[in-house]
């Protein structure tokens, strides 16, 4: 038994319910986190969040540059991870809350035992957009069992099509693994799979018009992201971004790209064939083109962080929250009071930008 106050422990929480007595309307206060939404998410700037991005673990069985270190293991412990009724709970407060959209991201999501039956609960709450994000390795043998329960999207990573480039890249021996994966997925009602590539300058920006074709030959969403500030090792510059619009003028000097209409929440910038080719490009560019402005999304890491931003310089600690007893109108009082303070930007390109203590790995992707 908790021998303490919770709110002893989270004074924030006693000023956020204050606040939140006074602003919401009775009926708003009267939650029930498994019935269908009845309250809006909004942070100070006016920006509605929507989306959800859960980490379900910090684990992976790959060590890409871009995001671990190659150093030994150095995995939280089992038990600082949310378990999976804890995971249930919160999603349902979430869901309570006019999230809409959940992906289920890690560390790597397949490596954890469970997941099919996760999103199964998900898909029976009523997620209207339920999807995944993958390394792809395990994707082909779990492919079936994943839409059985009610996946409907996938985002598989891919920084290389050439085999030993992409060892280098991922420190595994993976590349077939990965593409009978993708293989996969664009067999199943998960088509059109997004495939994700990182670029680093130097290590694969030569393969920009290769993907490209892939996306071409393969007739899946090709997504080019920008190299972040997030990788363990600490080795990103500047000079390593490869620009979302270099990445547009070589692709469209060889495919002419109409680009799609798109809403204004979503990270990339959509692009078809002009020439009626399968196939779609994205580009995502958080570095030299920020979307900030238009931001739906919040995070919860695999040990029960509330995460604003990508690049926030603070965790909320909802699993504390949880295991010492708070209820739920406490809960959501407390979320919704860090989600109405979420920052405004990442600040990547202001002076005195510091990356945050966490890497791309425990943050989830």
């Amino acid at each position: 038994m908790c021998s303490f106050s919770v709110r002893a422990r989270f004074p924030a929480l006693d000023r956020a319910i204050l606040f939140f007595n006074d602003v919401l309307s009775p009926g708003d206060r009267q939650l029930h986190p498994t019935t269908t939404a009845t309250m809006t998410l909004h942070d100070k700037f006016g920006r509605q969040i929507t989306d959800l991005r859960i980490s379900i673990t910090d684990r992976c069985n790959f060590r890409c540059v871009y995001c671990r270190s190659a150093d030994p293991e150095n995995y939280r412990d089992h038990e600082e991870i949310l378990s999976w009724p804890e995971l249930d709970h919160l999603a349902k407060i979430f869901l309570s809350l006019g999230i809409r959209k959940i992906r289920i991201t890690g560390g790597e999501p397949l490596v954890r035992e469970g997941i099919e039956d996760y999103i199964a609960r998900l898909h029976a709450l009523g997620v209207e957009d339920l999807s995944m994000t993958t390394n792809g390795h395990l994707l082909a043998e779990r492919c079936d069992r994943l839409l059985a329960a009610g996946l409907r999207r996938i985002n598989i990573s891919l920084d290389s099509l050439d085999p030993g480039k992409f060892e280098r890249i991922t420190r595994t021996k993976s590349f077939s693994t990965v593409m009978h994966g993708i293989d996969a997925a664009q067999k199943s009602r998960l088509a059109p799979a997004k495939v994700n590539a990182v670029l680093v300058r130097g290590l694969n920006d030569d393969e920009v018009e290769s993907f490209a074709e892939f996306a071409r030959d393969c007739g899946v969403i090709m997504r080019f992201i920008e190299f972040m500030p997030l990788d363990a090792d600490r080795h990103w510059t500047r000079d390593l971004v490869v620009p979302a619009a270099e990445i547009y003028q070589r692709i469209h000097a060889r495919w002419p790209l109409v680009q799609i209409p798109h809403q204004r929440s979503e990270t990339a910038r959509r692009y078809r064939f002009a020439d009626g080719a399968p196939g779609e490009i994205g580009l995502i560019a958080p570095v030299t083109q920020p979307f900030c402005g238009h931001c739906s999304r919040i995070r919860l890491t695999a040990d029960g962080k509330l995460r604003t931003c990508l690049f926030s310089k603070d965790d909320h600690d909802l699993r504390s929250l949880l295991r010492e007893g708070a209820s739920d109108e406490d809960l959501v009082t407390y979320i919704r009071s860090v989600v109405t303070e979420k920052e405004e930007g990442h600040r990547i390109n202001e002076p005195g930008f510091v990356p945050p203590s966490r890497t791309m790995v425990f943050i989830g992707g």
